[in-house]
């Protein structure tokens, strides 16, 4: 499901069936802008039922070039992750 699937499938809800597209649009634009600036905040987002947004720091490590074989150093970085709540991994 893309985005544009997910805003039709928004407007299929009884209860939301009076919004207009555009107006779904930028409900779902407004949640995940939310979700991302409070992840980037370094707070974490729980939607009980579906899952969890968390900031986490990956170490720095050595890697392989596939290509040449030569070892290389990966940077440490900070990355998002989504661990899925206990309904939906339920539901899947």
């Amino acid at each position: 499901m893309n985005r544009k699937e997910l805003v039709e499938e928004i407007l299929k809800n009884k209860e939301l069936s009076h919004l207009s597209k555009r107006e779904a649009d930028h409900f779902v634009s407004a949640m995940l802008d939310s979700i991302k600036k409070s992840v980037k905040k370094g707070d974490d987002v729980s939607l009980v039922g579906f899952g969890t947004f968390t900031k986490v720091k990956r170490a720095a490590r050595t890697g392989v070039n596939p290509s040449t074989g030569e070892k290389i150093r990966i940077k440490a970085k900070t990355i998002p992750k989504f661990r899925p709540g206990q309904a939906f991994k339920a539901s899947v």
